[in-house]
């Protein structure tokens, strides 16, 4: 069975950058309504008992068209929202340190750089959807965009995402109304780059021991 992730924060938490209304809304009605949705299609698939990332990078190993689609939009959903709100903190915002500031810097030129550019992805999306962060198979840090609920695994190339940045008028919309990069622009105050660097280590490390036992 497929859980949201639990919010090691309060609703309120993140204001003034994001409202404790669009927090609550966001996580009790929207993400709780792609994780039921989700299990709902998986069991009647008989595909419930596969790891997410596993299941949304083999989408079309699911015969029945319909349930793929159910699977595609709500696991997406799921999966890309426990991302987003797992790389969110109070103590978030400021740059990455560390070896992650390094990878960032020799990737992108510098953080302003990378900032700039994935924003620009994010506010150039048209309609509902995602801009991301990916490690790449080869652990190259690549910027992408992706309508809907899709993310990179939906690839099935071996890119995997370590920060998703959700532009659906539900993230932003009680707060910012239309003024997308308003929102995105406060997103940057509560980003936990420590979380982001945790989910880019993980995402080597299991890279490197697939490819060793390959």
């Amino acid at each position: 069975m497929y859980t949201q992730i639990q919010l090691p924060y309060a609703f309120s938490a993140l204001e003034p950058h994001i409202d404790a209304l669009t927090m609550e809304t966001h996580y009790t009605k929207h993400h709780a309504g792609y994780t039921k949705n989700l299990n709902d299609a998986a069991q009647k698939a008989g595909v419930g008992d596969r790891e997410i990332t596993e299941l949304l990078s083999n989408l079309d190993s699911i015969e029945d068209e319909a349930l793929r689609a159910a699977i595609r939009n709500n696991g997406g959903g799921f999966y890309n929202h426990n991302l987003y709100f797992g790389a969110l903190s109070p103590d978030g915002g400021g740059q990455p340190d560390g070896a992650f500031r390094s990878v960032i810097t020799n990737t992108f030129g510098d953080f302003d750089t990378f900032r700039d550019k994935i924003t620009a992805l994010a506010a150039g999306r048209f309609g509902s959807g995602w801009a991301w962060l990916s490690v790449d198979k080869d652990n190259k840090l690549i910027l992408s965009s992706t309508p809907n609920q899709d993310n990179p695994l939906m690839q099935g190339d071996g890119t995997t995402p370590i920060l998703g940045i959700d532009v659906w008028e539900h993230a932003y919309y009680l707060k910012y109304k239309n003024l997308r990069t308003e929102y995105l622009k406060a997103l940057f105050n509560v980003i936990s780059w420590q979380k982001v660097a945790e989910n880019y280590d993980r995402v080597v490390r299991v890279g490197n021991i697939n490819r060793k036992s390959a």
